[in-house]
């Protein structure tokens, strides 16, 4: 929509859309109160995209996180930041947002048609167009593949736009999930299924011992496994084919000696209980017959006779919670697909095929992928504003 948008002010333009309504995949983002972009400085984008950060630079600088805040205002949307720069409608209604957008593209002049889901797009001098229902659109100048991936394929994201790619000589480097929850494979953590933890640490560690990923913020546990924000980040980094573990630091906010010496002032409080009573005022309900079990300390056991060797492995326990990934889910859960049309391919100036003159190519079909945090739908905005421009 963005591209078109921008294309329209020069060009007589068409969106297909192949489903009945616009934008059904932003309506579902950010629990649907989509997370429009981050507010963080545009240099500190790149760092956030773990994928072929460099090729975003002119797109990123040439349409910023304040550019499309101020186009969303102009057409009547007013939003707010929140914890970690993440920018949000007021309403905290995505359909705020889709509304937004639909009149940026009412205003531009766009010709935009519904359920119209694209058959082939092939090129002489010009492109032609077939559509699935035996329709067709010739003499077009320029084409922009703006189809998504492949995940919440309910959403209309099935891969067109690949396989038309492909046509078109492109090289297509593998499609994964990005931003997806992975799944674990201990059963004691089953029983904490549903709790979510704040202000801990997350790490993630490879078969060689290297720690490949370290972030600090909230996540939650599942019937399959790990999932919430600082998880999804993680699942960027992790190969399903290598043996990674999941390290959660439950109090990072203390070294570990800290900690011991809080552990003994609440011990000291709960001198008479047994050490399953002991742990109120440092875990979640829910979290504490587990912990137990793990430190291997009986349960009945009087907090005051608990020796010290027990205590340091208690403070361990809560420093380094192991658990052991055993892979992603699948790529119809992730929030993003990680691959795409080879960045090799695409001028990162225009967003111009270097294979094809005239054919173009915006956001997720690209093989760049960021965290979370409303930084992927930047990439969109950023690089459908360089594609609308420059057709």
């Amino acid at each position: 929509m963005i591209a078109a948008g921008f294309s329209a002010k020069r060009n007589d333009t068409i969106l297909l859309e192949k489903n009945e309504i616009l934008l059904k995949k932003l309506l579902i983002t950010g629990k649907g109160r989509c997370n429009i972009t981050n507010n963080c400085d545009i240099s500190d984008f790149f760092s956030n995209i773990p994928k072929n950060p460099e090729f975003m630079y002119s797109s990123l600088y040439s349409f910023t996180n304040d550019d499309i805040i101020a186009l969303l205002a102009e057409h009547g949307v007013k939003t707010k930041s929140e914890r970690g720069g993440r920018v949000f409608p007021v309403t905290d209604k995505a359909k705020t947002v889709a509304e937004g957008l639909t009149n940026f593209l009412e205003k531009s002049g766009t010709k935009v048609r519904l359920n119209s889901s694209v058959k082939s797009i092939e090129k002489d001098c010009k492109f032609r167009i077939t559509l699935e229902n035996g329709g067709k659109i010739e003499d077009i100048d320029y084409v922009v593949i703006a189809t998504g991936g492949v995940s919440y394929p309910k959403t209309g994201s099935t891969g067109d736009g690949y396989r038309f790619s492909k046509k078109f000589g492109h090289m297509v480097t593998a499609l994964k999930g990005g931003l997806v929850p992975l799944e674990t494979g201990e059963e004691i953590f089953k029983r904490l299924v549903g709790l979510s933890l704040k202000n801990v640490e997350l790490k993630i560690k490879n078969e060689k011992g290297k720690i490949i990923f370290q972030e600090f913020g909230e996540m939650m546990f599942a019937h399959y496994g790990i999932t919430g924000p600082i998880v999804i980040s993680a699942s960027s980094h992790i190969n399903d084919e290598t043996q990674n573990t999941a390290i959660i630091d439950l109090k990072p906010a203390l070294s570990e000696k800290q900690l011991d010496d809080r552990i003994l002032r609440d011990f000291a409080k709960f001198a008479n209980k047994n050490f399953a009573n002991s742990l109120d005022e440092l875990l979640p309900k829910s979290m504490i017959p587990v912990m137990v079990e793990l430190s291997e300390i009986p349960p009945e056991k009087k907090v005051n006779v608990i020796t010290k060797e027990e205590r340091r492995r208690l403070v361990t326990l809560f420093k380094n919670l192991e658990l052991t990934i055993t892979r992603k889910r699948p790529i119809s859960e992730a929030i993003i697909t990680s691959g795409g049309v080879s960045v090799k391919e695409i001028n990162p100036s225009t967003m111009e095929s270097k294979l094809v003159s005239g054919l173009y190519f915006c956001g997720e079909i690209i093989d760049v992928d960021a965290y979370t945090g409303g930084f992927n739908l930047q990439i969109a905005y950023s690089t459908g504003y360089l594609a609308g421009t420059n057709v």
